[in-house]
């Protein structure tokens, strides 16, 4: 469990890093929309783990490596935005529980539980 300066930084960090994501022109980042899901810096503060999840993303290893072009943009800003002794070096992943929720929630959904009877399923032919 980070400390509470740490889980402030990593907010801290998440909210630069959304707001400078929407200033890059690279048309490879600027696939779909962008979500910050979490920033974990290490305990050092020298790296900094950013999760992304991206609505829309066309082309996965494209968007990583326009990602990695602009981390220099990226730091810079965040070393504006932040005032920390080292700005930490960004690592980016893609986070796609998102995705993984609405593809979980299209299947409940899509189920046909009888929901006329409370979901109860009841075996009509053992009645006797």
């Amino acid at each position: 469990m980070p400390s509470n300066r740490l889980q402030r930084i990593n907010s801290d960090i998440e909210r630069a890093v959304s707001s400078l994501l929407r200033d890059i022109k690279d048309p490879r980042v600027n696939q779909g929309m962008i979500s910050v899901t979490a920033a974990e810096a290490s305990g050092d503060l020298k790296y900094c783990s950013v999760y992304l999840s991206v609505m829309g993303l066309r082309d996965e290893r494209s968007f990583l490596r326009g990602l990695k072009s602009a981390s220099g943009y990226l730091r810079r800003g965040l070393g504006a935005a932040l005032s920390l002794r080292a700005t930490p070096e960004l690592i980016f992943h893609l986070d796609r529980s998102i995705e993984r929720g609405a593809r979980i929630n299209s299947i409940i959904s899509g189920l046909n539980i009888g929901a006329e009877d409370g979901g109860n399923v009841e075996n009509s032919d053992d009645s006797e």
